[in-house]
């Protein structure tokens, strides 16, 4: 198995080898801090060995069930918001093919008699996300394409209480008991909650559904490789053993805090030396749409960790070279105060050949015989040279394929990168007190009593 490979060197010339050398003490002392449960936020750091010391007879169970819902199921629906879905949506996307729901939705819907005959089942099933956004349009939407559809439902939050995943778990719920009955919907209705506490907790004991756990020492934001994500994701017929297994060489790979030895601490080091140079905003860049939502991930996991006190780096994110018709210009002529921070992935996920056409109308020939892989990745090495000489540093992460190992790998760089980062910053990177304040303004407008 390969392992992926970050590159500070290409942005050499923005940040010195001796400058990331001269925060090797401040990255000691984050590492011993982040180990020895001594920081800000410690309480919640249970995902640092979580890749060595996650629960096997719950991962036993989760995997029980996924291949439950592959057999009795044709879409699972994830009902959370935040972290509660952008990882396993990430891993998800990453990894099915580009149409992957459309193309089982519709097998699914075209093969209704065989599905009652038990065919076609037990491959992964189309996944879909509700309680996310406080849309009637899409909520709406959604009841109307599974009507005739067999369906199981994720529930994923900590309290039960959340605005968003509540109003659709509610609106799922009577729409699976109608369908269903009442303890026909239990059995296909998934609890992913506090394991002792909180108003899913209690529905879930009351109604009989199977449930997992959220970890307590766990935030949201870094609980994909709990049974938050894998649930899901091996829903969809991807192998968590692989992911996990990819996370479990990175932590082994990143227990070092030499910076000499520890990619991982280099990214949070790089990027520390280039926000105290003025760099205020982090692009994360990705040369492939299946990497789209990884860097959405990616913004809650950084934004919301490092966002407070007054300070942090803005994280965003764009599509090459897709935004390059869109944001290109910015990123290479306006203000001087960001970075890229750029996904590549080596090995092909598909090879295509251009061919050569007779009239050659579209000036193409040139490329015929070239794989669309190859244009692509000279179209990232000719984008790095030109956000280069226009003064954006680019940093690199290399995935040798776009496979559960590599991406299980890539989730545990990042998430270890944001705990130092945030140590090396002076915040807490494992609190969220912004979040509320937008909650107490609705509940107020809303008429909810206390508000």
């Amino acid at each position: 198995m390969e392992y992926i490979r970050f590159d500070a060197s290409r942005a050499s010339e923005f940040v010195k080898e001796y400058e990331l050398a001269a925060l090797q003490p401040a990255v000691n002392a984050a590492h011993a801090t982040l180990h020895g449960k001594t920081g800000a936020g410690a309480d919640f750091t249970g995902w640092v060995d979580l890749p060595l010391m996650y629960d096997r007879a719950e991962f036993a169970r989760v995997k029980e069930c996924a291949a439950r819902i592959r057999e009795d199921s044709d879409v699972l629906i994830v009902v959370g918001i935040g972290g509660s879905y952008l990882g396993a949506k990430a891993v998800i996307e990453a990894l099915c093919p580009s149409f992957y729901n459309i193309e089982r939705i519709a097998a699914a819907k075209a093969h209704a008699g065989d599905r009652k005959n038990g065919k076609n089942r037990g491959k992964g099933v189309a996944v879909l996300f509700a309680g996310n956004s406080i849309s009637a349009s899409y909520l709406a939407d959604l009841t109307e394409l599974i009507d005739d559809l067999d369906v199981s439902v994720n529930v994923i939050s900590k309290s039960g209480t959340t605005t968003e995943p509540a109003i659709a778990f509610r609106v799922l719920k009577a729409h699976m008991e109608a369908k269903y009955g009442k303890a026909g919907a239990a059995k296909r209705i998934y609890a992913t909650t506090d394991k002792a506490r909180g108003a899913l907790r209690q529905m879930a004991t009351e109604e009989g559904y199977e449930t997992f756990v959220i970890p307590d020492d766990v935030g949201g934001r870094y609980s994909v490789l709990t049974p938050v994500g894998l649930l899901p994701v091996a829903a969809a017929g991807i192998d968590p053993d692989k992911l996990l297994a990819g996370a479990g060489a990175a932590h082994a790979r990143y227990i070092d805090p030499d910076l000499a030895k520890n990619d991982c601490y280099t990214y949070a080091a790089a990027r520390n030396a280039l926000l105290a140079k003025g760099k205020l905003i982090e692009i994360l860049v990705n040369y492939e749409p299946a990497l789209h939502y990884l860097t959405e991930w990616w913004k809650q996991l950084y934004g919301e960790s490092e966002g407070k006190d007054g300070k942090g780096l803005f994280p965003a994110g764009v599509d090459f070279s897709t935004d390059l018709h869109s944001m290109g210009q910015y990123i290479q002529d306006g203000r001087r105060a960001l970075f890229e921070t750029v996904l590549l992935v080596d090995a092909p996920i598909r090879s295509l050949t251009i061919a050569p056409d007779a009239a050659n109308l579209d000036g193409l020939n040139y490329l015929a015989g070239m794989d669309v892989d190859y244009v692509n990745k000279q179209a990232a090495e000719g984008t790095y040279l030109a956000h280069k000489d226009g003064g954006v540093p680019n940093l690199f992460l290399h995935l040798p394929a776009l496979d559960e190992y590599s991406l299980g790998q890539a989730i545990y760089f990042f998430e270890k990168a944001c705990g130092i980062s945030g140590y090396l910053l002076g915040v807490n990177p494992f609190n969220q007190p912004g979040v509320e304040a937008y909650k107490k303004n609705m509940f107020r407008l809303l008429g909810k009593p206390g508000y």
